[in-house]
């Protein structure tokens, strides 16, 4: 029984180490187990947490993607209504130009006849006032074109001296009624720049600098600095304080000491500054209030030009050599059409033969006894016919090179240049009697070519 009870002592004690292995075993299983748990259990509710963060990248991805197609949209909606505006002025422009256009050559009429103190001035204040329209419509024009993405700039050397002759000969007048001396320095320099902005740029610096005098003078000139010419603009007029420098630049901005009755809607320098930008020209101002202002334009130098004579005018024949020749006029405006009759034919003595469009011209040709001396023809003409359109053709089927004018309220880089091809002169509308009856004794002055047909080609 002593044996017996001993070993069963042995193997409770036995079975007691092997529980307590198993008990230390089992605890540590579930020590490693809890450690591994804790994991599983933290990269449970990450993912959790990533899927949550993905889903609301998601919906931010989507609302910028909306966003983003709004903003498209509404740019393309901007877009189209700036074009929208541009057509917009375009057109209106073209008919506020047609009958103001009309009006003044039916006051250049006007002024050649006998008239009485009292009519005579009210033709000037007529004038003064169609001035101003004119002034306004222009700048509004230049605004827009130079507003335009889509705005092309046609670069060349531009002779200085060239300049200053046309500045001379547009402002010299002005300058005089105001009593004031308007003189322009010589430059054998010629600039890189758009011959038609860069005029823009001066007129109105010039302009407003004869504006803005009361007395002394306006000196223009250019000043060489290394590779650049500082087209300089003198005065010796208001002033500008310093605090109003950069708002002289402003859309229709004048300052207070400008408000003397003087005409004008403070658009000329906001055009200046526009157009120089587009064109990398950089602009500078100097003042001292009751002394006088100068601007500068850097232009960069690409050449010498040859010298100039003072006026181009010295050359031109006299004021009636116009008498006696034959123009054939192209207007599909018939208040147009009766505003030129009477100034060509009627006050400057022109033999003028007037037609509505290119076949009308070509059929006038048939029966005339042989090409006309000058052909005057507005751009837009009905549906798509043109004036380029009527001169080329004229021009190859008569075989003789016609000196022609082109006269336009659209003026664009593209149409100057296939008119400069042409060796076609291009006039602004409102037109001018004094700058037309300029143009034409210029074309009157040169020799009349034949033609070449094999260069005429198709009518653009």
């Amino acid at each position: 029984m002593l044996r017996d009870g001993d070993d069963l002592e042995r193997r409770i004690e036995k079975l007691g180490r092997i529980n307590a292995a198993l008990i230390e075993r089992l605890d540590h299983y579930d020590k490693s187990r809890g450690s591994a748990w804790s994991l599983f259990q933290a990269a449970l509710a990450l993912e959790k947490e990533v899927a949550a963060r993905n889903r609301d990248l998601e919906r931010a991805l989507a609302d910028l993607s909306q966003k983003n197609h709004e903003l498209a949209a509404a740019r393309m909606a901007a877009e189209e209504a700036n074009r929208s505006k541009t057509r917009f002025l375009r057109a209106a422009s073209h008919d506020l130009l047609q009958p103001l256009s009309a009006a003044r050559l039916f006051l250049s009429t006007l002024a050649t006849m006998q008239l009485g103190t009292e009519e005579t001035d009210l033709v000037k204040r007529l004038g003064n006032a169609f001035e101003s329209v004119e002034e306004l419509i222009r700048a509004v024009l230049d605004i827009s074109r130079l507003d335009s993405q889509r705005i092309e700039f046609h670069r060349k050397p531009v002779s200085l001296n060239a300049l200053f002759d046309r500045l001379r000969d547009e402002f010299e007048a002005q300058a005089a009624a105001r009593d004031l001396h308007l003189r322009f320095a010589r430059s054998s320099l010629a600039v890189d720049s758009d011959p038609v902005f860069l005029r823009r740029i001066a007129q109105n610096l010039v302009s407003n600098a004869i504006k803005y005098t009361e007395s002394g003078g306006v000196l223009v000139g250019a000043r060489r600095r290394g590779g650049q010419a500082w087209l300089e603009v003198h005065d010796t007029g208001i002033g500008i304080a310093p605090e109003d420098r950069d708002q002289v630049f402003a859309e229709f901005h004048r300052l207070e000491q400008d408000r003397r009755g003087e005409p004008g809607m403070g658009l000329g320098l906001s055009i200046v500054k526009r157009a120089c930008a587009k064109l990398g020209h950089p602009v500078t101002l100097d003042s001292t209030p009751g002394r006088g202002s100068v601007f500068r334009v850097g232009l960069e130098v690409v050449a010498r030009s040859s010298p100039a004579r003072r006026s181009a005018r010295a050359n031109l024949p006299d004021r009636d050599g116009l008498r006696g020749l034959s123009v054939l006029v192209v207007e599909d405006n018939a208040s147009m059409r009766h505003g030129y009759t009477g100034l060509l034919r009627d006050s400057w003595g022109l033999k003028t033969l007037v037609v509505d469009g290119t076949e009308a011209a070509r059929q006038a040709l048939t029966v005339a006894e042989g090409p006309p001396d000058l052909i005057l023809a507005d751009y837009h003409l009905a549906g798509r016919d043109t004036g380029l359109q009527t001169i080329r053709q004229l021009r190859k089927l008569t075989g003789v090179r016609i000196p022609a004018i082109v006269v336009t309220a659209h003026r664009n880089a593209a149409m100057i240049r296939n008119c400069a091809r042409h060796d076609i002169r291009v006039l602004d509308k409102p037109i001018r009697a004094e700058e037309l009856r300029e143009a034409l004794l210029r074309l009157v002055a040169r020799p009349v070519a034949r033609t070449e047909t094999a260069q005429m080609g198709d009518c653009q």
